[in-house]
Parts: structure tokens; C-alpha cells; sequence
């Protein structure tokens, strides 16, 4: 009997992560709670967020998390990382309900990161 903790879509987002590292010359966001650290770096053209990165120091789940919203928002315009919550990518990777609050971080990390690409547009603009 195969009692694996960690789905499918878990194990392939753990295992072969397109989106870790950072990615230069962007905006840059860094959360830290409940022992676990997302870095999430952004670069924007055009209001578009063509280029999405990422560090995690956590569980598996954190790291197939912070892969799976940078698939998800990776193209995507900055005002669509608004919509990020963390609901849908616990029901893809069916985190254990334990597991929430290391899952929540990563929503705080987005929201850092949305308010630094707006920092960043806004210095933009004034030069």
C-alpha cells in the first residue's frame, strides 16, 4: 500500500520547478513566517508580468504552491495578481488543512510583491 502525502500535481511541481531562482532586474518581494520564506521576483513590461521567479525555504507544499502561482500569474496583467488567493492552489495540491497558515505565507509574499511592482511603476513614472 502506497501512502503518499503529496499528489501528482505536488510531486511535479516539487520535482521539477520551471520557475525557481530569482529574475533579474525586477521587483522583488520577501515574506517570512511560521518558518517558512518565499521570495517571489517579478519582471514587468507594460503593465505585464512576462517573467515570474521564485525562492522557498519550506515544505514540499510551499514549494509546489509557490511554483504553481507562478504558472498561474506568469503572463498574466499586475492587476490580475489581486485575484490571488490561496484557496484554489490548496484544493490543486489537496494541502492538508494543517498546513494553511505555511500556504498563507505565500499570499502575503504576493501581496508584497503587487505592492512592490507598484512601488517600482510609480518611481518609474516620476523619472
Amino acid at each position: 500500500m502506497n501512502i503518499d502525502p503529496y499528489n501528482a500535481v505536488v510531486r511535479a511541481y516539487f520535482d521539477r520547478p520551471e520557475h525557481m531562482g530569482d529574475v533579474g532586474g525586477g521587483a522583488v518581494a520577501f515574506f517570512e513566517d511560521q518558518g517558512m520564506r518565499i521570495r517571489l521576483s517579478a519582471k514587468v513590461v507594460d503593465g505585464k508580468v512576462i517573467k515570474l521567479g521564485f525562492r522557498a525555504w519550506g515544505c514540499t507544499h510551499v514549494i509546489a504552491a509557490a511554483e504553481a502561482f507562478c504558472r498561474q500569474f506568469e503572463g498574466r496583467s499586475v492587476a490580475a495578481l489581486e485575484e490571488f488567493k490561496t484557496s484554489q492552489i490548496m484544493r490543486d495540491l489537496a494541502v492538508p488543512v494543517e498546513k494553511t497558515g505555511r500556504i498563507l505565507v505565500l499570499e502575503d509574499t504576493v501581496r508584497s510583491l503587487r505592492a512592490a511592482i507598484q512601488d517600482r511603476i510609480t518611481n518609474q513614472a516620476q523619472d
